[in-house]
């Protein structure tokens, strides 16, 4: 059970975490651990020949949840006729066979693969007049108090730190109601809308004061986008702005996190500050980056004063004077420092992040969607084929989804008048074009586009691709469209890797057999295509490592558009200067789909070429501060090692 595990909780937890936490290295073993829990209270119940009520979520957090909760009702014969579910939120208005509405989202996920009876499964109606609202939200509650309250309650945190759709400033007596979503949590909600314009501005939520009466309460949160909410939530001050934290007053709740959502808890972001601990180079680099940024001195400016008066007294003890400390990681950082991110040859690279041999390397670039080479690594691609490497660019998505309808509408209109102009007959154009028009003048909000559609928004990102490596300088035969099936669903949610996903991965890696491999590493999405790109290549390195050249090839890790590697991460940067920032972007800007109005914008307002050169500037500023050269721009990465 996992309250067990929270009774062995440190001393410091209970001086920083006002709750009970508990970090798991991965989602899918936090979700094992948690149908564990819960598949033991429904078991218990069903001895004492009770009904089981459970409170359950939605979102990205808990699909792994409901997946292993399937795999224990197929495979383990867990049984779910005993159990009554209330489901925490709808949107409002919404139809319960929109892709996006809660109740095909539980029966997608969960209900149509378990034996839970029809009718012990309750979820907000989306349906409601306005007027009707309210009573329905006390037969809500009623219903759930009639049953004896929720044995257990499931739930995830948003952005903001919203439970359910209790956004910021609801009170912690709040009952169920009809609420206005917060600018945050649409922003957040509206990849999968399509746009913000198409997302709904309202929602039925369960209140705080019905959480808050649950005999249990799980907290599921995974990826370092939810890192800064979590420490709130969890170290700082009980406070209605932020309504996760009201769970610090609840007598058996527990956060159960990943290592990336848990990564800015105190213990573990800051462990020196805690206990004594066994300083690894590791910690130390972290230790003493993170000091001087915070004192805002060159590393080669901090002095014994500076480490005692900031908690690191003992680190001074083991390995001073400070002088000596400072000089160590000084050096270490500079020696990330490389224009050559292939190698340099004829150089000693004994403290390069690269090999000098060979001189001439075979590299592939994967880009989960058809920009992001350019995007997060664009100097580096540019500098790696200038210095006479094989660069080859496997673009593994499609990124069909993110091309707008009017776009689309424009491309195929254009093949017929190409056609009209040359003389070309083409009845199967015009006839493309003619359903596409009909189905796009139609559409209704979020709804998936047909075969066609989907085909010319392909064929938009492929172009735009295409025209970015000729930009750079790549030919043809290096230009590798992968289109990995868990991608082409036509909708925002996408299939689990698959079988077919990583074969297409290790079979251009093997026919490659490159000495460097460039991924995704982002991490803040556990869900994302990023991440699903990257497991892919980790399952297909991991296949190839028997392979002898296999032996000779190093990963290294980039990251998006919207986050960077924390400086004491960074392996190697790859300084710009003035004219390669540009060259940068010239680069996106041939993907011309993705300038001004961007489907999916997220909550910065920023143009993607404009969040890559802020990011490579606050890279090399950071480097600046701690007394390093100053440039232009920088590029992260971090090697992983197999």
């Amino acid at each position: 059970m996992l309250k067990s595990s929270i009774d062995k909780a440190t001393g410091f937890e209970k001086r920083f975490e006002n709750i009970g936490t508990i970090v798991f290295e991965n989602s899918t073993m936090a979700s094992k651990a948690v149908a564990k829990e819960i598949a033991n209270l429904i078991r218990v119940k069903q001895a004492q020949k009770q009904p089981c009520i459970l409170g359950l979520a939605t979102g990205s957090s808990p699909k792994g949840l409901y997946a292993e909760l399937v795999r224990l009702h197929k495979e383990e014969g867990l049984s779910f006729k005993n159990v009554v579910s209330f489901n925490l939120d709808e949107y409002y208005p919404m139809e319960p066979d929109s892709v996006n509405s809660y109740v095909r989202f539980m029966k997608e996920q969960l209900f149509n693969h378990i034996d839970i009876l029809p009718e012990n499964y309750n979820i907000p109606d989306g349906l409601l007049s306005k007027e009707a609202i309210a009573g329905y939200c006390d037969g809500y509650e009623a219903k759930i108090e009639a049953l004896g309250g929720m044995d257990l309650q499931i739930l995830g945190i948003g952005g903001n730190g919203h439970i359910g759709f209790n956004e910021s400033g609801s009170l912690q007596n709040s009952r169920t109601r009809l609420v206005a979503l917060d600018h945050i949590t649409r922003v957040a909600a509206s990849g999968d809308f399509s746009g913000l314009e198409n997302t709904p501005r309202t929602a039925i939520t369960l209140g705080v004061k019905k959480i808050m009466e649950a005999k249990r309460v799980i907290l599921l949160a995974w990826g370092e986008g939810k890192s800064n909410i979590i420490k709130a939530s969890v170290e700082d001050t009980v406070t209605n702005l932020v309504p996760a934290s009201y769970l610090q007053e609840h007598n058996n709740a527990t956060f159960v996190l990943d290592q990336a959502a848990a990564s800015k808890l105190t213990r573990i972001n800051t462990p020196w500050l805690v206990e004594k601990i066994v300083w690894t180079d590791k910690l130390i680099r972290k230790a003493v980056l993170s000091l001087a940024l915070y004192l805002k001195k060159p590393i080669l400016m901090l002095t014994d004063a500076d480490y005692i008066e900031n908690g690191m007294s003992d680190l001074l003890a083991d390995s001073g004077p400070a002088y000596d400390i400072n000089i160590k990681i000084f050096n270490k950082l500079q020696n990330t420092i490389t224009g050559w991110p292939g190698g340099k040859p004829n150089a000693d690279d004994s403290k390069r992040p690269e090999r000098a041999e060979p001189a001439k390397k075979r590299v592939i670039i994967f880009s989960p969607h058809p920009d992001d080479d350019i995007i997060s690594m664009g100097g580096t691609f540019k500098r790696l084929h200038e210095q006479g490497h094989e660069v080859h660019v496997g673009y593994q998505t499609s990124g069909n989804i993110a091309v707008a309808d009017d776009e689309a509408l424009r491309f195929a209109s254009f093949v017929c008048d190409y056609n009209d102009k040359f003389g070309i007959e083409s009845a199967e154009a015009e006839t493309i074009y003619k359903k596409a028009a009909e189905f796009l003048k139609n559409k209704k909000s979020s709804e998936i586009d047909t075969p066609e559609v989907r085909h010319i928004k392909g064929l938009i990102r492929k172009g735009e691709a295409r025209a970015t490596c000729h930009f750079i300088g790549i030919p043809d035969e290096q230009i590798h469209f992968m289109e990995l099936p868990f991608y082409e669903t036509g909708a925002i949610k996408k299939n689990p890797i698959g079988v077919a996903d990583v074969k297409i991965t290790s079979d251009l890696i093997e026919k490659i057999k490159p000495h460097q491999i460039y991924a995704a590493g982002d991490l803040a999405d556990p869900h994302g295509t990023h991440k699903v790109c990257l497991d892919a290549i980790f399952e297909a390195v991991k296949q190839l490592k028997p392979k002898k050249f296999m032996n000779d090839c190093w990963v290294w890790l980039y990251r998006g558009a919207w986050q960077e590697w924390g400086i004491d991460e960074i392996e190697m940067a790859v300084p710009m200067g003035p004219d390669q920032v540009l060259e940068k972007r010239k680069g996106i800007f041939k993907h011309q789909s993705q300038k001004d109005g961007v489907v999916f914008q997220g909550s910065d307002s920023r143009e993607f070429w404009q969040r890559a050169e802020d990011r490579n500037n606050e890279t090399a500023n950071l480097y600046h501060e701690l007394g390093l050269s100053h440039y232009a721009a920088m590029e992260a990465f971090v090697r992983w090692h197999y």
